[in-house]
């Protein structure tokens, strides 16, 4: 018997017990092509020589020294690192051990910038419907997905949201893709309007829509009419980069492709690739001075942040990705990815749309494409797909609740950069089977 608290008490998955390359291995000896990277993480596959070993020298080296007493070099060149390569005036890192952690902090830091700048009304958060943004209590409130925060709601505190940029449901017959990107961003100027532009302190929003919409780009236009608008009125724009960061779209930074640059942006996932746990906050030099020559102190911590041996595991999968060109590799095999899901399911009476950017990509599921009607959610889809695809040796992240948090249902695939053509052949093969078995 086991004594592990598992995500569902149900189920009892094989042990893993090695990994190599895009696959990992169980206890028995079975494979699994990793088609989803766990959660996009494992943007380098497994087994990387490179990152165990920095790994390994850095726990000799150091293994811990608290950041309330000592920062440590791979930390710092880390830190170097991103902000030489971070868009706009992103200049400061301030290191988590994940996702949550990095968009909690975010929303901390732009409150007590506010306050710190003599601006203490502006408490205000807007996010999107559909979003996802993490598992701590801040980070939930700001995401909007119901089905992972419905019985949570009486914790949460209040925030504001409207509707995502979601093109395939969303947008109108009659209007063209760019006119729809700005009717979309225009919800963000009106909420704010409503709230009263001197209450609002942020926008948050995914550059690509991840685990709760499906590897879903905004229309080209709608980020920079959302900077436009967040400049307007004073409101701090963070983007939320943990999933469709760190080369994953095809740029180093999500955001790149939409031509826009945040105040604070969060990654993580992809920066540790697996190897160990790391996620960062980035933000602008104005917001850090503001608190430097403010109370000087950012008002939030946690035990392992900065942690050594993260931050040397993280800094040897940033160098191989920029040494190795994976950030370019990400986007040509990308588009070999969205070519062999054309393929195999563009004419498929059951997918209604293929969408994403780079190693990024997701299908949606629809019970008839003329009308985009969801399957019923009581068939339980996705959950289907995904057993049917592990028992045949694939991992990849079907999702229910795509269009509310309760109807509709996606899956996301997010493989290693270093994929090869005939693994992503095997990739679609194996879920194309797994989908017309359940459906």
């Amino acid at each position: 018997m086991s004594h592990v608290f598992p995500r569902h008490c149900h189920k009892t998955p094989p042990v893993a017990v090695r990994g190599a390359g895009c696959y990992l291995y169980d206890d028995t000896g079975k494979a699994y092509l990793d088609g989803s990277g766990g959660a996009a993480v494992s943007c380098l596959g497994h087994g990387d020589a490179d990152v165990i070993a920095a790994v390994q020298q850095q726990v000799a080296d150091l293994a811990f020294a608290h950041t309330g007493f000592l920062t440590s070099e791979p930390a710092e060149a880390l830190a170097d690192l991103l902000a030489a390569h971070a868009p706009g005036r992103l200049d400061r890192v301030y290191f988590v051990s994940g996702g949550s952690e990095a968009t909690e902090a975010a929303i901390k830091l732009a409150r007590q910038y506010f306050v710190e700048t003599g601006q203490p009304e502006r408490r205000h958060l807007i996010a999107r419907q559909q979003s996802y943004h993490g598992n701590t209590l801040g980070a939930l409130a700001a995401g909007g997905n119901a089905l992972r925060k419905r019985q949570f709601e009486p914790l949460l505190v209040e925030v504001s949201h409207i509707a995502p940029c979601y093109e395939y449901v969303l947008r109108a017959d009659d209007e063209s893709a760019a006119e729809y990107g700005q009717r979309a961003a225009q919800e963000l100027e009106d909420e704010i309007l409503r709230l009263g532009p001197d209450t609002v302190m942020a926008f948050m929003a995914e550059p690509v829509v991840g685990a709760t919409l499906g590897a879903v780009p905004a229309v080209e236009g709608y980020f920079k009419r959302v900077r436009e608008v967040c400049d307007r009125y004073g409101v701090l724009l963070i983007l939320d980069e943990v999933m469709c960061g760190m080369g994953r779209t095809g740029h180093l930074f999500a955001c790149e492709a939409d031509g826009i640059a945040p105040d604070i942006l969060c990654i993580a996932k992809g920066l540790g690739a697996g190897y160990q746990p790391i996620g960062a906050m980035l933000c602008t030099d104005v917001i850090y001075d503001a608190i430097k020559d403010g109370s000087g102190f950012f008002q939030h911590g946690h035990t392992y942040l900065g942690h050594p041996v993260a931050a040397a595991a993280g800094l040897a999968v940033v160098r191989k990705i920029l040494d190795q060109n994976l950030v370019q590799r990400s986007a040509t095999q990308g588009k070999t990815l969205a070519a062999a899901l054309h393929t195999r399911f563009g004419q498929h009476p059951h997918v209604g749309d293929i969408r994403g950017r780079g190693l990024f990509q997701g299908i949606e599921l629809v019970a008839d494409r003329e009308t985009k009607a969801p399957f019923d959610p009581a068939r339980g889809l996705a959950g289907k797909i995904k057993a049917a695809a592990f028992e045949a040796g694939l991992i990849c992240y079907p999702m229910p609740g795509t269009r509310d948090g309760r109807i509709g249902d996606h899956v996301l695939l997010a493989p290693p950069f270093i994929i090869a053509d005939d693994q992503i052949n095997e990739l679609v093969s194996k879920l194309g089977d797994a989908i017309d078995r359940v459906v």
